[in-house]
């Protein structure tokens, strides 16, 4: 076999044209963004599946809804600037490592179902496992934390090989690869085969075509879930200025989170007042020691910290008008302000 990630002088397919066994190109690997974002609106693409299953807490399937609805809620930020950076480099590794050749594709359609998409970050065109090396499969290439290190160990998270049998779905494979670099050092492959994942491949494509046709066709929003700090970033990048009101008489699921929110926020002023005499107890019960000891063994200590200096940013922005220019950010944010009158329940 060669080893290459793309042989030079190679002729990119025109769009339309079958690149994989059940794929048609939408947009070649060199297409502008602004154009790769308006096509992937127009169909699920493999990073939206997980999302949909609801396998990444941060990207709730609200966020797919919006996006695919038109509304700009992209916030990609460092990891997805590094992930784009290492790309490259990690699937030449894959290459050389597999002694393989591999090509860029471009967003790719299912040709019986235009809605699933999909951006291959490489084609392999010579397999290393099969016997005949032109068995055609792809290589899904991530970029991950040192702190996601442990999901790797045996094999590919949940997330990721729901995204890789999306891929396998829309193009036919029989079988993909991945390549993982983990905190800059770490470098993970292995492969994730159809035949192992029959029934779970039979659900995403029910879920995905239940979403595709309830949600983004019939532009009915589905509940929110997921980490309620992501959504809520997410609304304020949606609406950066608020102005009028909205009668929570006509909108039940806002009435049945103020009830939900007021419960949850009188348990956890409870359980903080709780906490915060506990810890007096623990400190009282110390006297001068540092240390408790349950049954000869160390029960609890307490240990100086490192907390972040303490910054007065009126003096620096009077004093030094330039540094404070230079170095603060504003980070506008929210918070919930409930009123008096429903504070004790409604």
């Amino acid at each position: 076999m060669t080893t290459t990630t793309q042989r030079a002088g190679a002729t990119a397919p025109a769009a339309g044209r079958r690149v994989t066994p059940t794929g048609r190109l939408i947009l070649p690997a060199d297409a502008d963004r602004a154009d790769w974002l308006t096509a992937r609106r127009s169909g699920i693409g493999s990073s939206d599946v997980p999302a949909i299953l609801g396998l990444i807490d941060r990207n709730p399937p609200i966020k797919v809804y919006l996006d695919k609805t038109g509304h700009d809620v992209d916030d990609a930020g460092e990891a997805a600037y590094w992930g784009t950076v290492n790309e490259e480099p990690v699937a030449r590794r894959w290459a050389m490592q597999s002694r393989s050749v591999i090509r860029r594709v471009g967003l790719v359609a299912h040709e019986d179902h235009p809605h699933w998409m999909t951006t291959l970050d490489r084609r392999v065109t010579e397999c290393p496992l099969a016997d005949d090396e032109r068995v055609p499969c792809a290589l899904e290439v991530k970029t991950r934390s040192a702190f996601k290190s442990a999901q790797w160990h045996s094999g590919a998270p949940d997330d990721v090989t729901a995204q890789v049998l999306w891929q396998i779905i829309v193009n036919g494979y029989e079988h993909m690869h991945y390549a993982v670099l983990i905190g800059g050092n770490e470098y993970h492959q292995g492969v994730i085969r159809a035949d192992e994942y029959r029934d779970v491949m039979a659900d995403i494509t029910t879920a995905v075509d239940r979403f595709w046709t309830e949600h983004v066709l019939a532009e009915v929003p589905p509940p929110v879930s997921g980490d309620g700090e992501a959504v809520a970033r997410m609304f304020r990048r949606l609406h950066p200025t608020r102005s009028g009101a909205v009668d929570v008489d006509m909108h039940p699921d806002a009435y049945d989170a103020l009830l939900e929110y007021g419960r949850h926020q009188r348990a956890e002023s409870a359980a903080r007042k709780a906490k915060n005499t506990a810890k007096a107890r623990m400190i009282a019960a110390l006297g001068d020691a540092q240390e408790a000891r349950l049954g000869g063994e160390r029960a609890y200590s307490l240990e100086p910290t490192n907390a972040a200096p303490r910054v007065d940013l009126e003096q620096l922005a009077e004093r030094f008008p330039d540094a404070y220019a230079a170095c603060v950010t504003p980070n506008p944010t929210e918070r919930i302000d409930i009123a008096k009158t429903f504070k004790g329940g409604i």
